[in-house]
């Protein structure tokens, strides 16, 4: 009999509570306000859920995390009532575990393979964490690991994003001394610009950053790499002795079509930096203002476009409508999200794309003409691919539109760095450890995969520190993978 057959037997036998639903503020009051959505659990809830783990000898959910966090000893830790030991548990493999214990997806990843999933909900593994996180640091027990003997070794980390981090923290407590260079005034990369407070608070970034600095992590913020300095010069004439590329994929995405650039007109990147990162949402106590839609449409159907049209909602808008060009069983969003966003009167048009942008005699938008569509064969991705239906054109009413297409390769580091291989598409070719075509050079996140999650671009970074370590320690890397095998 298999572990999972013996878990599933287990769980009918000794019939198992249910999962302990997470606290919500209510929808109608989350609307008009930017607080955090899940509340999280009490310490009881926590105790509760957590001895529901069966505490498998072979932990399927642990195949399930880019970062290999130990998950039963930490459920096994919280069950008993250690909460701070619990977040120490998870420290030792994730430095950023209140981060990813509210936006890592984790249905599809660690719970996603808990074997009490096979006949009934799998373990709240992310609300657990973010609960043990949140009890080391709002109790004040945040203690540092034993630091390594220092090895003399510098490294220069290119963006404080959450591969960026990783990288930092893991590399740091290996001894080695490390800077992390920001091009903006914070750090945390989309963790602070990309994602909406009401699901990732400011607050709880900065204290995981401040955990990193305390680590002895040095932040260099406000340098844009390539232009403020070069990675030549940090290698060559600044001393660093390794570097590490986590700059993310940041470029907006075009649509290519008619009356783009018209005003209200906003690449989601631009409207989240705008509201999250300079508080456009606190305008003019802060003076960032954004464009504030009543009807609103928001062209895309991932993360990224669930985060922009809830934003608009929390800003005012009477009327927010998602457009996707494909089905609903293709929507790249995380279910809890789009279940949010409807609870929020969020309306969702599917197998619809946008044709044009239409404006008034102002140059501003006032309308999105559209198309159904209908599935075809499969394209490259292995979905569907959309297929235009003649002759069912629709106007829609919008005086704001938000693009949330995807994005692409930034060129500002990549062009100024000789010897980078970089793919057709921009996107720097590294192989399965992260190591560039330069040497000394390495990448991971959404500069090499294009755009991903926050726990992939942390797995990426885990898999690089550990190549950069080999390197510093002995003056080579680690034996190539195979060239096929190269992310590109």
């Amino acid at each position: 009999m298999t572990e999972s057959e013996r878990a599933a037997m287990t769980d009918k036998r000794v019939k198992l509570p249910p999962r302990v639903p997470m606290p919500e503020q209510p929808a109608e009051t989350r609307v008009d306000n930017f607080l955090e959505v899940p509340q999280g659990y009490t310490a009881a809830q926590a105790r509760q859920e957590a001895q529901r783990c069966l505490q498998c000898r072979k932990p399927k959910c642990m195949d399930g995390c880019p970062v290999q966090v130990d998950i039963p000893a930490f459920l096994k830790l919280v069950a008993a009532g250690q909460f701070a030991q619990a977040a120490r548990q998870i420290k030792a493999s994730n430095c950023l575990p209140a981060v990813c214990g509210r936006v890592c997806p984790q249905e599809s990843q660690c719970e996603g393979q808990c074997v009490l999933g096979k006949r009934g909900t799998p373990v709240a593994i992310g609300a657990l964490e973010r609960f043990a996180a949140d009890y080391e640091r709002e109790n004040d027990l945040v203690e540092l690991p034993e630091p390594a003997p220092p090895t003399g070794k510098r490294v220069a980390v290119i963006g404080a994003g959450p591969a960026g981090l990783t990288v930092a923290g893991d590399l740091i407590r290996l001894g080695h001394d490390v800077t992390v260079f920001e091009a903006f005034h914070q750090a945390g990369g989309v963790l602070v610009y990309g994602i909406p407070e009401f699901r990732l608070p400011k607050d709880i970034v900065q204290a995981e950053v401040d955990y990193l600095r305390r680590l002895g992590v040095k932040l260099e913020l406000n340098q844009v790499v390539g232009k403020s300095v070069t990675i030549d010069e940090l290698l060559d004439e600044e001393g660093f002795d390794a570097a590490f590329v986590g700059v993310g994929a940041g470029l907006p995405q075009a649509m290519n079509i008619p009356g783009e650039n018209l005003g209200g007109v906003y690449f989601a990147n631009e409207y989240l930096t705008r509201v999250n990162l300079m508080k456009a949402y606190d305008f003019p106590n802060h003076d960032t203002p954004v464009a504030r839609g009543l009807r609103v449409c928001v062209v895309g159907g991932g993360n990224v476009a669930m985060d922009a049209a809830r934003t608009a909602r929390r800003l005012g808008a009477q009327a927010v409508c998602v457009l996707y060009r494909r089905s609903r069983d293709e929507l790249p969003a995380r279910a809890e999200e789009v279940h949010h966003a409807e609870q929020e009167g969020i309306e969702f048009r599917f197998l619809c794309a946008p044709l044009e942008f239409a404006g008034d005699g102002t140059g501003m938008v006032r309308q999105v003409r559209c198309q159904e569509m209908e599935l075809g064969a499969p394209d490259q991705s292995g979905r569907r691919r959309p297929v235009p239906k003649p002759g069912s054109e629709t106007l829609l009413d919008a005086n704001l539109v938000i693009v949330a297409i995807g994005s692409g390769a930034n060129p500002v580091l990549t062009r100024q760095t000789a010897g980078l291989n970089l793919n057709r598409r921009g996107y720097i070719v590294a192989d399965k450890a992260g190591a560039t075509s330069r040497k000394g050079v390495w990448a991971g996140g959404d500069i090499v995969t294009g755009s991903a999650t926050v726990i992939l671009a942390m797995g990426a970074g885990k898999t690089a520190a550990k190549a950069i370590h080999h390197y510093l320690l002995h003056g080579e890397t680690e034996p190539k993978t195979d060239e096929s095998k190269a992310v590109a």
